[in-house]
């Protein structure tokens, strides 16, 4: 009797740790991710994620067109199958935001980026996928809609955080690839339809940090893929890279234009819709480009960040929102640093570890 309860037990056990090991191969590195949070302020989080990071997955299977068939991968991805159902629900409001690219002193290159926006929670994402690039992200969690006092903390929010693996507003990658997303001056939503994959706006943003090394090989990346509006306005992409190239990417009647500028705001600047979207009370290219000029397009990192945070938006009577975070990163040695809320005496510095 002893002896076969001690040969059911042993299986039992043998179970146990086969079934343990089992999930812990599926839902392992989702754990970890969501375990690593880390709150910067109460307005800023920092997360790691390292691993499958799924995004091979949703190209496989065509993309996504719209953020609901994105919210159903994500979800499907997350939970390993056993959830088919979720909401994202992106907010619809004014979206401000700037960007500065510039070289510095010793020949490299950087990008300052502030994301002007009401209010809001910014998630830090830095991931080393199993393949593609390693990068630093950032996305505002009132983008995923789930619930005004959503915050990622408690296990099961920092969960549902990993969401911004699928989702980026701006970012830069190990390659010294940065880019971010702008709105672009009107309502026109971008709808590419041809049998090309498809993407939404932010998930093509992570799509270009996975996969490009610069700016050329994002045009092509884009060129590859049906682009989608999300959420339904119309956007433009500021990109740089460590050779200094510095482009912004705009949609014309669903064809993209490509237009060389150090600075982009919230207003066109190719050609077909020039200055559509600039508001008379609105100088912050102006401003940004008279600094560029007057510094022979050459800053050092404190004067990059005093040119960017010089147009950052204030609570009382802004252009556009209040700013929600400012990045100035460095695409030369990889490297993204913060400021939350117009905090600039409380900078948060991460650097891509293959860049080190």
């Amino acid at each position: 009797m002893k002896k076969a309860i001690k040969i059911i037990l042993l299986g039992l056990l043998a179970f146990i740790v086969i079934s343990v090991a089992y999930m812990w191969s599926l839902f392992g590195d989702i754990i970890q991710g969501a375990n690593s949070v880390e709150k910067l302020t109460n307005t800023m989080y920092y997360m790691e994620y390292k691993g499958d990071d799924g995004f091979d997955g949703l190209m496989k299977q065509g993309g996504c067109e719209n953020i609901e068939q994105l919210a159903a991968y994500t979800t499907g991805f997350l939970s390993k199958g056993y959830v088919k159902t979720a909401e994202i629900n992106p907010p619809l409001m004014d979206v401000g935001c700037s960007t500065l690219t510039v070289k510095t002193p010793q020949g490299g290159v950087m990008m300052g980026r502030n994301f002007d926006y009401p209010y809001g929670t910014a998630m830090i994402l830095h991931t080393i996928p199993d393949e593609g690039y390693e990068s630093i992200s950032t996305f505002s969690l009132e983008f995923l809609g789930f619930g005004d006092d959503y915050k990622p903390e408690g296990f099961q929010n920092q969960y549902m955080a990993l969401a911004s693996l699928f989702l980026a507003l701006d970012g830069v990658n190990e390659k010294g690839f940065a880019i971010a997303v702008l709105e672009a001056g009107d309502d026109v939503k971008t709808d590419q339809l041809t049998s090309k994959p498809d993407l939404t706006t932010t998930s093509a943003i992570r799509y270009l940090l996975r996969k490009a090394a610069n700016v050329t090989e994002a045009i092509d990346l884009l060129n590859s893929i049906d682009m989608h509006s999300d959420p339904g306005a119309a956007y433009h992409l500021a990109m740089s890279d460590a050779t200094g190239k510095s482009v912004v990417v705009e949609y014309v009647d669903n064809q993209m234009v490509i237009t060389e500028t150090p600075s982009v705001t919230n207003h066109y600047l190719c050609e077909a819709k020039h200055n559509v979207g600039l508001g008379e009370n609105d100088h912050r290219y102006d401003s940004l480009m008279e600094q560029y000029g007057n510094a022979n397009g050459v800053m050092d990192a404190q004067g990059l960040t005093d040119a960017i945070t010089s147009v950052a938006q204030q609570g009382k009577n802004p252009v556009v929102g209040g700013t929600q975070w400012t990045m100035v990163m460095d695409l030369t040695h990889p490297s993204a640093t913060y400021y939350s809320h117009r905090n600039f005496d409380k900078p948060f510095h991460f650097e891509l570890s293959k860049s080190k």
